[in-house]
Parts: C-alpha cells; structure tokens; sequence
C-alpha cells in the first residue's frame, strides 16, 4: 500500500525528505508547502505546491506529513496535522519547549496517529552496528562517554545549498545547541537504554551580533550511572577537527568504541584496536553529493520505518517520547548556564 506524503518547508531538509519518498517505493510525495524555494522543489518531484501550510494539512489526499520548517513551528505545525488525522514525522527537534512536546503528543494520543521524530542517525551503518555492541553487552556496563559535535557553519553555507541560513540566529529557535543535541542525546539514550538523571552546563555565544547561544559545554549523568561530556558549537573560525564532525567515544567495563558516523566504528578490547564496521563517505557537505546514494541511505530507511510505524509494526524510527527526552536534556543544559547549578531532568 502506498502512503502519500506532504512536506511542509522546502530547504535542505525538505528537499532531503522529498529524495527519500521519491527513493522509497511504496511512498509518494503528493504535495508540500512553505519556504522560497517551494515552487522549485514542487517542481522538481511532480508534487503540487499548496498555497499555505494550512491548506496543505487539511487536504484529504494526504496520509503522512514530514515537518521541515523551522523548529518553533513544529508543535502548531504537528498539532494541525495529527487533527486532521496525518500522522507526523518531525524532523529534530521535536519542538521548542517541552510544554509544546507534551502538547503533541496528546493531540498523537486524541487522533490515534503515529507521531515519530527524525533521528537519521539510528540509521547510519556504524551507529546501528555500536548499538547492537553495546545492547549485547559487548563492551561491558557504560561508564562514561565523549561527545564531540563542532560545526564550521561557513562549510554548510558555501555547499552550494543556497537558501535562507537566517533561522540560526532566530531566538524563536532557541540556539545552535537545540539543533545539534538531540542527535547527541538521542544516540546515548538509544545506545544504552538509559534516560539523562542529571546536566550541568555552560552556554557561550562567540558569533559577533549572534543573539543567541552557539556554543555548549556539558556534563551529563544518565540513570545507568554513566557519566558524559558534551560539546557543540557552530562558532569555529576555521575548518573542524579532523574527523570530530560527530564523534562518540564510550568507555566500557570491557572494552572502549569510537563511533565516528560519517568513518568507521573502532573497538578496544584484550585483543587490542579492530574496526567493527565502515560508512562510505557520506558527502554531505556538497549539493552535488548531498543527495546521493551513500547519504540518503539513512533518510530513506527512516521513511520505511516511519511507514512500519504507521502500519503498527515494530519500527526504529525515533518516537515521541525520545523527541521529548531531548528537549528535556537540552531545557536542562540552557537552565544549568542560567542558573550556574546542577538540573535534575
């Protein structure tokens, strides 16, 4: 059976969900609205171009609707759409506060809809094979991890993407730290099981006339009783540390992993260094290899799990409530800079 999807948002994320409905061969990309580049993106896949959000999420042709606006629209946004009886993926975050979260995911409750989140990176190759290592037990209890996330924002900008990059330094979206954590948060909670107990944080912005935060140091403790530093920043001056992009190094009782999801999964144990798994380059950062096989490889796998979900089977894409435990994480974080103290999530 055939879903027919909508889309609202037409920039990078848009286009990325668009390719991977196209790729996708029981889903069909019926409609999409929002954005200045609407016109172009409706055109290049076939879809028709409604004449505001609204208006797409109250046509009856549409069964499923993927969010890709900017993050203080998601919850109004997914709110609409799950009253009219879609069901929603929202591309992380999930939304601006968790009182917005907690307003989605009733309207989930009230219309009997999947209400899924867009975590790609269940779906990378290294991520899903250190999951499986560290589920199993493969490196013994968790005990502490690092989480590296520096952004060169000048390298997304000048990849040929175009568009409006304004939505960054928006206080309605909160902060860069918004933008990078939930990957961050996500990963450890769906790697280890365990829900974020406690954060403490210092939020910095660096940018010239940047109103909002763009950079984040963390401490945070999980319920396991693992312990993990997390820093985020789109500041940088000049090209990222090499192959720190995103970058997850977990300590065992049994052996260590370095997760790098864009290179190759690497495990310590008695036996020494070994590679676990590889991902061929992803090529992100370029328009001409953004849309290609290797990076689209996880956007359309999360669509064919969004659609088991739809379909009430087991499915992997993130849930509501992981979006939720995000937003919670990060909530802590920003309150932690503000008040200089320990936040129990």
């Amino acid at each position: 059976m055939t879903i027919r999807f909508a889309i609202t948002g037409s920039g990078f994320m848009g286009r990325t969900h668009a390719e991977a409905i196209r790729r996708h061969p029981t889903a069909s990309l019926v409609a999409l609205a929002g954005g200045t580049r609407g016109e172009a993106l409706a055109a290049d896949y076939g879809a028709e171009l409604a004449p505001s959000t609204e208006a797409l999420l109250r046509r009856d042709d549409i069964d499923a609707v993927v969010l890709t606006t900017p993050h203080h629209l998601h919850a109004d946004e997914a709110i609409l759409a799950l009253n009219q009886g879609k069901h929603v993926l929202v591309e992380k975050p999930m939304a601006t506060s968790v009182a917005d979260c907690d307003r989605m995911i009733e309207a989930a409750e009230r219309a009997g809809r999947a209400l899924r989140i867009g975590y790609h990176q269940r779906f990378r190759i290294n991520n899903a094979t250190a999951q499986q290592l560290v589920r199993s037990g493969g490196i013994g209890e968790v005990h502490a991890a690092l989480i590296s996330m520096p952004t060169y924002a000048s390298t997304v900008k000048d990849g040929g993407f175009g568009g409006n990059w304004a939505w960054w330094n928006d206080p309605a979206s909160i902060g860069h730290v918004l933008n990078s954590a939930p990957h961050a948060i996500d990963m450890m909670r769906w790697l280890t099981g365990a829900e974020v107990r406690t954060v403490s944080a210092m939020c910095r912005t660096y940018l010239p006339a940047t109103p909002v935060e763009d950079t984040t140091m963390a401490l945070i403790e999980f319920t396991n009783g693992a312990i993990c530093s997390f820093f985020s920043s789109r500041a940088l001056p000049a090209p990222s540390f090499p192959g720190e992009d995103f970058r997850i190094r977990i300590m065992g009782g049994l052996g260590l992993l370095d997760l790098d999801p864009y290179k190759e999964l690497r495990i310590s144990d008695a036996q020494g260094w070994h590679t676990a798994s590889a991902q061929p380059e992803v090529g992100h950062e370029g328009a001409q290899t953004a849309f290609g096989d290797v990076r689209m490889q996880a956007y359309t796998s999360q669509i064919g799990s969004f659609m088991d979900a739809i379909a009430g089977k087991p499915a992997t894409v993130g849930t509501a409530p992981d979006g939720r435990a995000a937003i919670a994480a990060i909530a802590a974080m920003l309150t932690s800079s503000r008040t200089r103290a320990w936040v129990t999530v």
